[in-house]
């Protein structure tokens, strides 16, 4: 193992914090990098392993943004990298996904040893309205869609993997779950964890924009908009085989991660 270290970009933000803590876990040392370091980026990943690049959610010009990283690690002289996408980045009626699918391109063009991985949303992500004393599952599209939901803590482990073992430049790794669920089925899980009635309701989209959309940058609020189209359509499924390969074992399921996040 190298003893220099892996720098993380976004080591703030909820999986930065994972990656870090999974590549610290392996007695890594980590560069934590956030908006003030990355004011001089080669400054910044000089000296480093590796690095893993994660833009902030929705960022207007996400190939620009992770374009001048990369030329930054050519400067600083760091041959290894992976980037953080989405699952499913090809898919044109979401821009912010298909703004991924061009940082890709980049990526995978850019001379560096490369490796991408696409998660699938986290479970996490609606972990806070099922810890409130009414807990639910409130969400702006079906909650009957299928989706290869996947324990956040799984994707860092699976990144911490391929930043430090041999055997991933030059790949490509969805992560899901292991099982397509609904969030019906996360309420129906919660509701047992937790001992109480969790329901799941689809909210209105635009009653959504209206609301908790309506202090937001008009464009993120579209972006975000089409999005529950989509998932409104199609949900996000994500198969589980990829990460299961990387971590040796099978991803979380969605009762043992509620447990974890809604008992801790």
């Amino acid at each position: 193992m190298s003893a220099r270290p892996v720098a993380v970009v976004g080591a703030s933000g909820k999986t930065g914090t994972r990656v870090a803590e999974a590549l610290a876990l392996r007695g890594v040392l980590v560069r934590r990098l956030g908006r003030a370091e990355l004011a001089d980026p080669v400054a910044a990943f000089e000296g480093s392993a590796a690095a893993y690049l994660i833009a902030p959610n929705l960022h207007p010009d996400e190939p620009a943004l992770v374009g001048g990283w990369v030329e930054a690690l050519r400067a600083a002289g760091v041959g290894r990298v992976a980037y953080h996408s989405v699952a499913w980045p090809y898919a044109p009626a979401m821009p912010h996904h298909l703004a991924k699918a061009a940082t890709e391109d980049l990526v995978r063009r850019s001379g560096l040893a490369w490796t991408v991985l696409q998660p699938c949303a986290y479970v996490q992500n609606v972990v806070p309205g099922l810890r409130a004393p009414e807990p639910a599952v409130r969400v702006p599209y079906s909650v009957e869609r299928p989706f290869g939901l996947v324990d956040l803590a799984d994707v860092g482990e699976a990144a911490a993997v391929v930043l430090t073992e041999d055997g991933h430049v030059g790949a490509t790794y969805e992560l899901g779950g292991p099982s397509l669920v609904t969030l019906a089925d996360v309420a129906r899980a919660a509701a047992q964890v937790r001992g109480v009635p969790v329901p799941a309701e689809r909210l209105d989209p635009r009653a959504w924009a209206d609301g908790a959309g309506a202090g937001m940058d008009p464009r993120e609020r579209d972006w975000l908009l089409a999005m529950f189209a989509f998932y409104d359509a199609y949900g996000l499924p994500t198969g589980g085989v990829p990460l299961q390969a990387l971590v040796g074992r099978a991803p979380r399921d969605l009762r043992t991660t509620l447990l974890r996040e809604l008992t801790s």
